[in-house]
């Protein structure tokens, strides 16, 4: 009997982050680079109030968000962000939640189990699918993820939102807005987190309003309680200092201070265009492997639907497809695991709630090289596990 051999690849990535989120620092970080005059310091002081509203303002410049829209940093990371939209504009007319991975899912249950809207039409698809979004009539309020981050699945572009809408769209865009371009003209209310694409730390939000997001905002009350987090208002009026830097509840000083790190990073290589490319570039890395690997294949079925962020991939052929579901569920668990006890890779497994998959994080944080090099200790993984198995 032949001795089964596998050798292991002889380079690792340098940077063996590939998680969907929190994603990987800007290259070259480190803390001493961070900024620390605000820390300890109220975030209502002067210069508390100056880093806040700077975050805000360079975000606007490197999105290309209009000059009449506003930008608000809000708690709860994208979460916090998105619920605050939906629980402050939602329920005046007839509304569409979409959904095609798991967390569109969750704001369908809000909106079914929590705000128990009356005219609400609810468009959801498998992973790896999109609903039909020109079904949507042009006086519904529209709630959408631009980018699926467990599913792979992004809108290829905003074209199934009305011109002449009457209701407003909300769009859940964390995991797409530095990678993807954003048609804000379709767009009244957009959020983001900022440990997705830009590798920052966690737990703030933020709101970008559009004229008519603010209409909606200052024109009506929701018959539901509003938590303090939520209030955008203040003597019926939007509270436009929400918008300035005066946040609703206490930010951490050292987490802006990180967020503008990384935008001051992508600033400095380019910007938005910058960031577009180096996403398209990574994830065509490995789409075409994907594509080149016989035991795998992309979870996104049609091309155009493809995410340059969170590339996802499920296994296919017949030694795998004659597996209970047990021991399929168990195959990218298993690489994952050995990858990270190796420190090749990280957090690259699929998310919970999507099929048995691997999911690698192509965003623009994320190098080439690195991208080249976990590839072939995936390969090299899979070859182990399968021999187990035989």
């Amino acid at each position: 009997m032949t001795e089964y051999k596998n050798t292991q690849p002889e380079l690792r990535p340098e940077r063996p982050f590939f998680s969907s989120g929190p994603t990987a620092k800007p290259p070259g970080w480190s803390f001493d680079k961070l900024k620390t005059e605000s820390l300890g310091r109220s975030h209502r002081s002067k210069i508390g109030k100056a880093r806040l509203k700077y975050a805000i303002d360079l975000s606007r410049e490197l999105l290309g968000v209009p000059d009449d829209y506003l930008i608000g940093i809000m708690p709860g990371s994208d979460t916090g962000a998105l619920e605050c939209a939906m629980w402050s504009m939602l329920g005046k007319g007839p509304a569409t939640i979409a959904a095609w991975e798991s967390f569109g899912n969750v704001w369908i249950q809000d909106a079914v189990k929590q705000l128990k809207l009356q005219d609400l039409t609810v468009l959801d698809a498998d992973y790896g699918k999109l609903p039909d979004l020109s079904a949507i009539p042009a006086d519904n309020d529209i709630v959408f993820t631009w980018n699926g981050t467990t599913s792979g699945v992004r809108v290829p572009n905003a074209d199934f939102i009305a011109e002449d809408r009457t209701g407003i769209t909300i769009n859940d865009a964390t995991s797409a807005i530095f990678a993807q371009p954003m048609d804000w003209a379709k767009l009244d209310a957009t959020t983001y987190s900022w440990q997705k694409v830009m590798g920052s730390e966690a737990a703030h939000g933020m709101l970008i309003l559009s004229p008519r997001a603010v209409e909606r905002i200052e024109s009506y009350d929701p018959e539901w309680p509003l938590p303090k987090l939520f209030r955008l208002k203040k003597g019926g009026k939007l509270n436009t200092a929400i918008f300035e830097g005066a946040t609703i509840n206490t930010p951490s000083m050292m987490a802006t201070e990180d967020y503008i790190a990384a935008l001051e990073w992508a600033k400095s290589i380019g910007g938005l265009q910058a960031m577009h490319e180096r996403a398209d570039a990574n994830a065509k890395i490995v789409t075409d492997w994907i594509e080149a690997t016989p035991w795998l294949r992309n979870m996104v079925d049609e091309p155009a639907l493809r995410t340059n962020t969170g590339v996802c991939m499920v296994f296919q052929g017949d030694w795998y497809d004659g597996l209970d579901e047990d021991a399929k569920a168990s195959v990218p668990k298993t690489i994952a695991s050995m990858l990270e006890e190796l420190d090749v890779a990280y957090d690259f497994n699929g998310y919970r709630d999507a099929p048995p998959s691997l999911r690698i994080w192509c965003g623009g944080t994320v190098e080439q090289e690195d991208l080249k090099r976990l590839l072939p200790w995936i390969e090299w993984a899979y070859a182990e596990v399968k021999a187990k198995h035989n």
